[in-house]
């Protein structure tokens, strides 16, 4: 039992220093930099040229849906490869689970594809 409790300890240090180290790293930078605003360090900085124009700009919200679909299933390929490594070792079990899995993005697919999220119409 005892083994278990410094795993947890360990896993805590670890933890507490993650979270305390950018706190306090970024604490003490603000205090050490130099801070001299002025108004032409707070213009926006184009690539050293002035400013033109409106500086939001509308995107078509089918680039985040496209942008989303590729990274549901690039995250597939990257569950798919394990289980094509371990496929000997695991047996029917592995199969079954890729097959639920695989079955589960298919039925995301037929979702999107039925809601005309894949269809690129121009307006």
């Amino acid at each position: 039992m005892e083994r278990y409790a410094n795993q947890y300890v360990i896993v805590t240090v670890f933890l507490v220093l993650g979270i305390a180290f950018p706190i306090v790293v970024l604490w003490l930078g603000s205090k050490l930099r130099p801070n001299k605003p002025t108004a032409e360090k707070e213009t926006t900085y184009e690539s050293g040229n002035d400013p033109v124009g409106d500086s939001q700009i509308r995107f078509n919200v089918r680039y985040y849906l496209y942008a989303l679909m590729f990274v549901v299933f690039d995250v597939e390929t990257v569950f798919l490869y394990p289980w094509a490594v371990a496929y000997k070792k695991l047996g029917l079990f592995a199969l079954t689970e890729m097959v639920v899995f695989v079955g589960l993005l298919l039925i995301g697919l037929i979702y999107a594809w039925k809601k005309k999220v894949l269809q690129w119409n121009s307006i």
